[in-house]
């Protein structure tokens, strides 16, 4: 293999990351993509709409342009790319929320403290904020409005997925466990009208799911279950599902989310885990990981700084699954859900 060239300018890039970051996150807070519309707009008209003086909104305009999202016309005129409609809260694959929290303060702010948690291993939002992440949460209605809707954009591309990527035809009632406000239970009960299900979270998680199952027309065969999957999971289902849950937990929590399914789980029953799975080793050429950009591994130091989670590798998995009665017997990369994977686990032989 040629030896790598080194590449200063990279370099810079990713020293202004979090400057790009803070970027979309002020274009969706003065609703830029919104204001521009369809058709192109001069800078002084979005300038007017979102209550900024014309010459900085111009610059912000040019910057989003060299981002990607906007394309600058002949004129003073900004038009949206089709990665820039991403930014509109009324566009059906909308991530504004997703960028609204993943750019707040209650997430950036234990980052800086990122070679403390790597040092000791403790996470530093707790450190930061007076108490962990979730709690914080609880005390801030909006924010954790907000998280939800950011978990339910999350959400979506999995939803749109896995109802193609698993035969569930076979089961009758699926749990999804931590499940928010219920889009992925919504996109599998619409695929599968046989189905019905149950969409189990806290009080807090649950806040938006009645709207949820509402608008996808499955409320008549989902019901919503209040509790604490560390004390226990309601018995009833065929399927448990979950998605996006274990990474935020230590080892030791996980067997226990995973060891509540598994004492509820028939005998053909099946707990589908949906998460990231790492490789045993990088290798940074792979067009998995150039297409990723290295986001699953960003995610988990965030997990690290902010809840004391992690990402896993398929050992990480079977070895959190063994210790909670599971096996597993197969791993499949979702395809249409990068980098998401279908873990499959059943009940271990006794």
């Amino acid at each position: 293999m040629a030896p790598r060239v080194a590449d200063p300018e990279g370099i810079v890039r990713l020293a202004f990351g979090s400057m790009a970051a803070q970027t979309l996150r002020a274009a969706v807070r003065l609703r830029v993509v919104e204001l521009i519309g369809a058709s192109p707009r001069r800078a002084a008209e979005v300038a007017a709409g979102a209550g900024t003086a014309t010459q900085p909104m111009r610059r912000l305009l040019r910057a989003l342009t060299t981002l990607g999202l906007l394309e600058e016309r002949a004129g003073d005129s900004f038009s949206v790319t089709a990665s820039g409609a991403l930014l509109d809260p009324g566009h059906p694959d909308s991530l504004t929320s997703f960028v609204r929290m993943f750019t707040e303060p209650a997430i950036v702010r234990a980052w800086e403290h990122l070679d403390d948690s790597v040092r000791t291993g403790e996470v530093a939002f707790d450190g930061v904020f007076g108490t962990d992440f979730f709690s914080h949460l609880a005390r801030y209605p909006e924010l954790s409005a907000e998280f939800n809707a950011a978990m339910s954009q999350a959400a979506a591309q999995t939803a749109a997925a896995l109802p193609g990527a698993f035969d569930f035809s076979r089961f009758g009632r699926i749990t999804d466990v931590g499940g928010g406000d219920g889009t992925l239970l919504a996109g599998l009960l619409g695929a599968h009208p046989g189905l019905t299900g149950v969409v189990f979270d806290t009080a807090q998680g649950l806040a938006e799911a009645a709207g949820t199952l509402e608008r996808h027309g499955v409320s008549d065969r989902c019901s919503l279950v209040s509790g604490d999957f560390f004390r226990a999971v309601p018995a009833g289902s065929d399927v448990y599902v979950v998605k996006s849950v274990l990474h935020d937990w230590t080892d030791g929590q996980v067997v226990t989310i995973l060891g509540h399914c598994r004492s509820v789980l028939p005998p053909d029953g099946l707990v589908l885990i949906v998460e990231p799975v790492l490789p045993e080793v990088v290798d940074s050429g792979s067009a998995a990981e150039v297409t990723d950009g290295g986001t699953t591994y960003l995610s988990d130091l965030n997990m690290l700084v902010n809840v004391g989670g992690r990402e896993r590798t398929r050992k990480d998995f079977e070895d959190v699954c063994r210790r909670a009665g599971l096996v597993v017997p197969s791993v499949t990369p979702l395809a249409d859900a990068a980098p998401f994977s279908l873990i499959e686990a059943v009940a271990a032989r006794e």
